[in-house]
């Protein structure tokens, strides 16, 4: 089987590692916080102490980090995956980045000898443990063709969307939509608890009508019972808005429901609740009406 080298364990990467280990792969990790790999090595993982040296061996290397300039460090920093790549192998990373970083990493990895996939997924942590994901994925159907064994390892569907750079603009639009519903379910719990209806009938109503949503199904209970333990992090989900921000900035494309998240997701991340799920940011609208969703009166600051 393949051998892998995969680097960033966070919420997402660790359990997406674990699921290679499980199948039998060989994998090689690789995490800032080396603390954060044993549990990957205590089920068999190899430890690499550098992204080199996790490259050096692998013939497909996996990264899964927070963002642009932690993908740079990765891929271009002292003893990075670029100082230990190998001819012939493919480089997946599964990170949010900008698609200007997905061009430039893809024709550094080209130069190298390499294949180049960027493949963001949709899914938060349950997803990952589970092995359902859905990839989104940029670069040749050849490589992808090659790789699929490990993408169905650890995700349900893979969607080839194009060349390099697609798998990021897809993801940054899809996170539009994920951010904008959101705020668009806060909102109408806030609408909803303001008037005296109850949450959990509320909840209801959304989910069996025309306002369902991914994230009335994944967030409404979360809300409600006030756990906002972090499935994809309100900081995140702001990096997230600040690059599809500059991208649409940069096409000309208009994007008044993005910027006004944007905005939002800013606000929640200023009073605090940047590291807690996405869907903390209800707590701007609990502030407002002065009371919880689940209805209880908050107390002045």
């Amino acid at each position: 089987m393949k051998k892998i080298g995969f680097i960033g364990l966070g919420t997402m990467g660790a359990p997406m590692a674990a699921n290679l280990l499980k199948q039998g792969y060989q994998v090689t990790v690789f995490n800032r916080s080396a603390q954060k790999a044993e549990p990957l090595v205590q089920q068999g993982a190899v430890l690499a102490h550098t992204p080199k040296d996790a490259a050096l061996t692998a013939d497909t290397v996996i990264t899964m980090v927070s963002d642009d300039a932690s993908i740079a460090a990765v891929y271009e920093g002292d003893n990075g995956i670029l100082q230990g790549l190998r001819p012939g192998s493919t480089v997946i990373d599964c990170s949010t980045i900008s698609p200007a970083l997905v061009h430039k990493l893809a024709d550094d990895i080209t130069r190298l000898g390499g294949q180049f996939l960027d493949a963001p997924v949709t899914g938060s942590s349950p997803a990952a443990h589970a092995g359902t994901l859905v990839f989104m994925i940029g670069g040749s159907a050849e490589a992808l063709a090659e790789q699929r064994d490990i993408f169905e390892t650890m995700g349900q569907k893979i969607l080839h969307m194009g060349p390099n750079g697609s798998g990021a603009v897809a993801k940054l639009a899809h996170n539009t939509i994920v951010g904008i519903n959101n705020l668009a379910l806060a909102e109408g719990f806030a609408i909803a608890a303001k008037s005296g209806l109850p949450a959990d009938l509320f909840l209801e109503l959304v989910q069996n009508g025309s306002a369902g949503s991914k994230q009335a199904e994944l967030k409404g209970r979360k809300i409600i019972e006030h756990d906002f333990t972090n499935q994809f992090s309100l900081s995140l989900m702001l990096k997230d808005l600040k690059l599809a921000s500059s991208l649409t900035d940069g096409a000309s494309i208009p994007a008044p429901m993005l910027n006004m998240a944007k905005s939002l997701f800013q606000a929640g991340q200023t009073e605090g609740y940047g590291d807690e799920d996405l869907s903390s940011v209800v707590k701007l609208y609990e502030a407002w009406i002065g009371q919880t969703i689940g209805g209880s009166k908050l107390e002045p600051k």
